[in-house]
């Protein structure tokens, strides 16, 4: 089922709400939710999960459709196909993952990179993805809508029930937004990197399903963050609130992005 939770949200003293959303969609919708430019945004990616992982999801819990529309012109599907036609495409998509599965596993005997053999599950695999951002209206207008694909659309609603749902903490100038660490009760350098390693793996947990230790994610912030090239992703999500509504730092409005934050020192 598309899931969407909120990992933390937080009002700055100008009103402006910054939110970190955790979502699970289907697969095949990732490259639309990539398109919206205001989001920051990590995601499971099929490179770095084992194999294995992945075979077991799809074999047990295959990504189904939960819209099966008739075929017509243009970008929407007509009306959702019924009786032996409906029950024969939901049969024929469940059997088809237990062939790619069939597949992928014949590719890690074979000694395949999982960059390349976790290819073949990806229409039956569940995306699991962090977003922040501060600004939603475009996003909303445009996939909570009676035109968006469906599936985005199941999202969408899910993203604003989740929201509505929750009451963001209200920060003071300069305090901070740390998904997966929180407000108080940590030391800022480290709550920085806490929070970025888990917005790298999406999770608290590490790929073998087991909590983190500091240690891991000190590795992972240094591997990913402290390289060159650096990759910046992961600390995209973590912001400080800004003293006016009408700061801009990357793509984010009326807070201060540690990214922005972290290249400045490294040119410094």
């Amino acid at each position: 089922m598309i899931e969407a939770k909120v990992i933390l949200g937080s009002k700055a003293p100008h009103g402006g709400v910054i939110w970190s959303i955790s979502a699970k969609y289907h697969r095949f919708i990732h490259g639309e939710v990539m398109t919206h430019r205001v989001f920051s945004r990590n995601a499971m990616s099929s490179r770095a999960v084992p194999v294995k992982k992945i075979i077991a999801q799809v074999w047990n819990d295959p990504a189904m459709p939960v819209h099966w529309g008739s075929n017509q012109s243009g970008m929407q599907a007509g009306a959702d196909l019924a009786g032996w036609r409906l029950a024969a495409v939901k049969l024929g998509w469940r059997a088809a993952s237990k062939v790619a599965c069939v597949f992928a596993w014949g590719f890690m005997k074979l000694g395949l990179s999982k960059q390349i053999a976790n290819r073949v599950l990806e229409p039956w695999q569940w995306m699991y993805t962090i977003i922040t951002a501060t600004e939603w209206e475009n996003f909303f207008a445009l996939r909570d809508h009676e035109k968006a694909e469906p599936h985005f659309r199941d999202l969408a609603v899910a993203i604003r029930e989740a929201m509505a749902a929750y009451v963001p903490q209200e920060l003071s100038e300069g305090q901070w937004h740390l998904p997966y660490v929180g407000h108080e009760g940590f030391n800022l350098s480290g709550g920085l990197v806490r929070s970025a390693a888990c917005c790298a793996r999406v999770s608290y947990l590490n790929h073998e399903g087991k909590n983190s230790t500091i240690e891991e994610d000190e590795v992972l912030f240094d591997r990913l963050v402290g390289s060159m090239p650096i990759y910046a992703s992961p600390i995209e999500h973590q912001a400080k609130a800004a003293n006016s509504a009408g700061t801009t730092s990357k793509n984010l409005r009326g807070w201060i992005q540690y990214r922005e934050l972290y290249e400045a020192q490294l040119r410094a």
